[in-house]
């Protein structure tokens, strides 16, 4: 269902996250947000009211488990937010105003390169089973595949022939140069260009004429 969608449109957003709190068994609410380093943020979508004011709590303090998990890298499990008041003083008394007690959040990545979260809340305490938390990687997975192939289909350009030839030779040389499979260079090419808003096509032109350098592409 999600990869049916068409990324970027608040329809599809909003079905990624009725999918969510269908498929994954405790979740009352999740959202998808796109985060950078320099905090920028773009709330995707999210399953209700609700489940977007505890987004804008997390973002307004800078601090939560969903920014903890972007920022680490690796899902942060949180069964009573209340328990973590010291961890996040400020998120722990405003969320559980909010009536949130239970956050997970798992992290929307490529190798080290971030795109944004996918965050489950619940409103009463405890953990997710190890299915949930299995169906909720598998969620997270999908998500930053369909928002990978979304920022390739947008940068379409004319002189396709051309275009993807070029694609694929930067493909090779970052796949040798990396020491990495075919399938992991593309998937960088295509999270680089998504996470600096710009087409494959045009990353894969500036890999060729070594504007980019390959460091900055080897995690």
């Amino acid at each position: 269902m999600v990869a049916e969608c068409e990324p970027g449109r608040v329809d599809w957003a909003r079905a990624v996250c009725a999918t969510c709190v269908r498929v994954v068994a405790g979740v009352e609410g999740a959202a998808v947000t796109l985060r950078s380093a320099s905090r920028a943020e773009e709330m995707l979508g999210a399953s209700d009211s609700w489940t977007s004011g505890l987004e804008e709590i997390q973002y307004t303090l800078g601090e939560g488990p969903a920014v903890e998990a972007f920022t680490a890298g690796r899902p942060v499990l949180v069964a009573d937010v209340r328990v973590d008041q010291v961890r996040w003083p400020g998120f722990a008394e405003a969320g559980t105003a909010a009536g949130v007690a239970a956050v997970f959040a798992f992290p929307l990545q490529v190798g080290g390169i971030r795109l944004g979260t996918l965050d489950l809340y619940r409103r009463g305490p405890g953990g997710l089973s190890s299915d949930a938390v299995a169906d909720a990687l598998v969620l997270a997975d999908v998500i930053t595949l369909a928002l990978l192939q979304h920022a390739d289909r947008a940068g379409d350009e004319p002189h396709r022939a051309i275009s993807y030839q070029d694609v694929n030779m930067a493909t090779g040389m970052l796949a040798a140069q990396l020491r990495i499979s075919l399938e992991d260079a593309f998937a960088r090419l295509r999270a680089h260009a998504f996470a600096t808003d710009r087409s494959v096509v045009a990353v894969a032109g500036d890999v060729l004429a070594r504007r980019i350098p390959l460091d900055r592409l080897a995690e």
